[in-house]
């Protein structure tokens, strides 16, 4: 079982840290090593540990999935990109936290955690300044 996984359909790539793969004790033998370079968002890039393929499952529903393994310090445990959604034919929203995708004639809903919501109901103070137009 894997929490904190990211659907991100900017993401040409699934992605796999290095680290969740050390803490669900798959053997490093699994690895395959290429010689990939991955650009992140912020411009910079890393170079790969490799790819693994893995079985991905997304209650009913098997995938075989491709991961590139990296090295990072990330908050998310497993980011799945297009390559996911594609196969899938899923429909991501990060304003709602849900993916839906059809499979074998049903809906299938996945929604994102209550912790990781965007909006918080907390009251914010306002700041009231009085108006100083000068003599």
């Amino acid at each position: 079982m894997v929490t904190r996984v990211l659907v991100d359909n900017g993401s040409s790539a699934n992605i796999y840290p290095l680290s969740t793969l050390s803490k669900l004790k798959i053997e490093d033998e699994r690895i395959h090593k290429n010689s990939i370079f991955v650009w992140g968002f912020d411009g910079g890039g890393k170079d790969s540990v490799g790819d693994i393929v893995l079985e991905l499952t997304i209650r009913p529903v098997e995938f075989t999935m491709e991961f590139q393994v990296l090295d990072i310090a990330v908050s998310y445990n497993l980011l799945l990109g297009r390559p996911w959604i594609h196969a899938a034919k899923a429909v991501p929203s990060t304003l709602h936290q849900v993916a839906k995708f059809e499979w074998d004639g049903q809906e299938i809903i996945v929604h994102g955690e209550d912790s990781l919501c965007a909006r918080n109901n907390a009251i914010v103070p306002v700041i009231e300044v009085e108006d100083d137009q000068g003599p």
